[in-house]
This record gives structure tokens, sequence and C-alpha cells, in this order.
């Protein structure tokens, strides 16, 4: 050891230190992870640049094929230009139960299946009208079961579309700093559009 120098002390935290900085270390890791997972989803657009996380590229254009005939490209966009598939890989690997996650990957399978026993060619390769077909049929059998793919498909399809940056700010009125609230007013004095919030 140097004779010059002075061994350093080490620094004490008192308590209230040391839960604040755990509680800021544990809440970071957590919102870091999902949270940008979520968001970094809901800001990517095209589908070809998108390179999945959790679903295979087969998986990833059934989703997007099923997503887009939920909710087509009109004079809005549609659900491949809100993000739609990216918002569903971030939901599949990181916030589905085991049984959910069998429920879907069971549904992208029938749905290949079905349209090659059929057609022979995948979902996503069918034209759209072949497309709508096979999905009438199978939303038909999803209202007999509660746990069905195609429900969990369309409510997923419904929340990233509806909760897209995209689609909050340029579809939908957004006020980020709204004004006073008033329950009960005209529609029309609000320019008979939907609201972001």
């Amino acid at each position: 050891m140097n004779p010059a120098k002075k061994p350093e002390t080490p620094t004490c935290l008192n308590r209230r230190e040391a839960i604040k900085c755990a509680g800021m270390v544990l809440g970071a890791s957590f919102l870091g992870l999902s949270m940008t997972s979520v968001m970094d989803a809901q800001t990517r657009r095209s589908i070809n640049r998108f390179n999945p996380r959790y679903l295979n590229r087969a998986q990833l254009k059934t989703v997007s094929a099923i997503a887009e005939r939920i909710l087509p490209a009109t004079d809005t966009p549609g659900a491949i230009d809100a993000g739609v598939p990216e918002f569903i890989d971030v939901i599949y690997g990181n916030f589905m139960t085991d049984n959910e996650i069998s429920v879907f990957t069971q549904g992208l399978e029938q749905m290949d299946s079905v349209s090659r026993k059929g057609h022979e060619a995948s979902f996503a390769s069918l034209p759209t009208e072949i497309q709508d077909g096979i999905l009438r049929k199978i939303a038909e059998e999803a209202k007999r079961s509660q746990d069905s793919f195609f429900r969990m498909m369309r409510d997923l399809t419904l929340l990233g579309y509806f909760t897209s940056e995209l689609i909050g700010t340029e579809v939908l009125k957004f006020d980020p700093i709204p004004g006073m609230f008033r329950a009960c007013i005209p529609v029309s004095e609000v320019g008979d559009t939907a609201w972001t919030i």
C-alpha cells in the first residue's frame, strides 16, 4: 500500500436512501424491459423490416394477414400500418400465460392447416376473399368457446391498433393536456370523431 494514499472509507447509506435506491432499481428493471418492449412494438410500421423476437416468420405472416383482415387499410391505416403484428409478438413473448400461448400457437397452426387443406397454400398467401371466408368460419366456431384463438386474436388486434401511436395521434382526436371535463356534450361540438382519451 502506498503510504501517501489514505484508504477510502466506504460511505454508508441510511435506511431511507437504501429503500429508495432498491425501489428505483426494481422499478426500472421491470418497467424498462416490459414497457420498452411494448412501446418499441407500437412505433414500428413495416412488417418487412421487423424481426420477430418470439413468433417465427411464418407465424408472423399469419398474424399479419389475420390482423389486416380484421382491421384492413381503407381511408384510415390498417392493422399492419399501426404495428399490430409487432405488438402481438411482444405480448406473445412477454405477457401470455402458458395456456394462452398454447391456444394461440394451435390457432395459428389451425389457420394454416385449414388453408393448405382447402386451398393448397398458407393463409397469408391466399387472396383476401378466401381469407375472409376462413375467418368467418372460425369466428362462428369461436362463439361456442370462451378460450378461442380467434377471440384472442381479435382482442389483441383491437388493443394493439387503438393503443398505437399512429392511431392515437393521426386517426383519433388527441389532446395531451385536456381542458375542463364536461360529461354531457353534443358530439357535434367535438367534431363527430372519437377521442383517444
